[in-house]
């Protein structure tokens, strides 16, 4: 059952990909995602139904317009495999829950915001406020089908308690840390919070980690200095992911290893 879940849902995954890409590239411009249908930016010609099956028309057409040969990003197919791959993990791990759907829209919502932020150094507005009042609804439905209005709290807090912490990074350090890291550090907040305060350490710790090593990577090769920004926003998310997916046997591990 579990199984035959995970590729539904990752299925599913793979068409919502599909429609982030469409995000991706339109929400920096404030283009509409919904008018007018998905076209080739070369030449303007409408994407035909049969290409616009998720990765798979990207190979047969060999990453190019059939129109016009203009050059089609392998980000298009990266976006949709991210997330149906996301989309049938978060299935394995939630099973058949009400805490599913939440995590979904979250995984959608990070896709999109990752791949603009690494394109554009911009978290936007238009993606990351109204993934608020979605989170507060989605967590609300399933605390109160678990009988446990004890998560919404605690996410609640968490939301406060990880937005307040990239607040003040920002305030300390405002060259390092953008506004746009603030607000979308109030969503993770709530997503991990409601899976308990460990995991809510443990998506900080990670997306720090990352990052970190990202810097240090590109720093060992030649390709940054030291002033060198980068987005982060798509190691906040990552982070958040593996604290998702680990964060309680992380956090586990960790206070059995200091006998706490």
């Amino acid at each position: 059952m579990t199984a035959l879940l995970a590729v539904l849902v990752g299925l599913l995954g793979l068409a919502v990909g599909s429609f982030l890409n469409v995000v991706v590239y339109r929400v920096p411009l404030g283009e509409s995602v919904v008018r007018p249908r998905s076209h080739c930016p070369g030449c303007g010609a409408g994407i035909r139904p049969r290409d616009e099956i998720p990765v798979a028309s990207w190979v047969l057409l060999r990453g190019r317009c059939r129109d016009c040969g203009t050059r089609i990003s392998i980000r298009y197919p990266v976006v949709e495999l991210t997330t149906g791959l996301l989309f049938a993990l978060l299935a394995i791990r939630f099973g058949a829950s009400w805490e599913l759907p939440a995590y979904l829209y979250l995984a959608a919502v990070g896709v999109a915001l990752a791949a603009i932020d690494l394109d554009t150094k911009r978290l936007p507005d238009r993606l990351t406020l109204p993934s608020y009042p979605v989170a507060l609804v989605l967590l609300g439905v399933a605390a109160l089908a678990g009988d446990a209005p004890g998560d919404l709290v605690r996410a609640l807090l968490g939301m406060v308690a990880l937005g307040g912490a990239y607040f003040l990074l920002a305030f300390i350090y405002p060259a390092g840390m953008g506004l746009g890291d603030v607000k979308l550090a109030g969503v993770l907040g709530l997503y991990l919070a409601f899976l308990g305060w460990g995991t809510l350490v443990v998506g900080f710790a990670a997306g720090f980690l990352l990052g970190g090593a990202y810097a240090i990577a590109l720093l060992a090769a030649g390709r940054a200095g030291r002033k060198t920004g980068i987005p982060f926003g798509p190691f906040m998310i990552a982070g958040a992911f593996v604290a998702v997916f680990f964060g309680t046997a992380l956090a586990s591990a960790y206070n059995s290893a200091w006998g706490l």
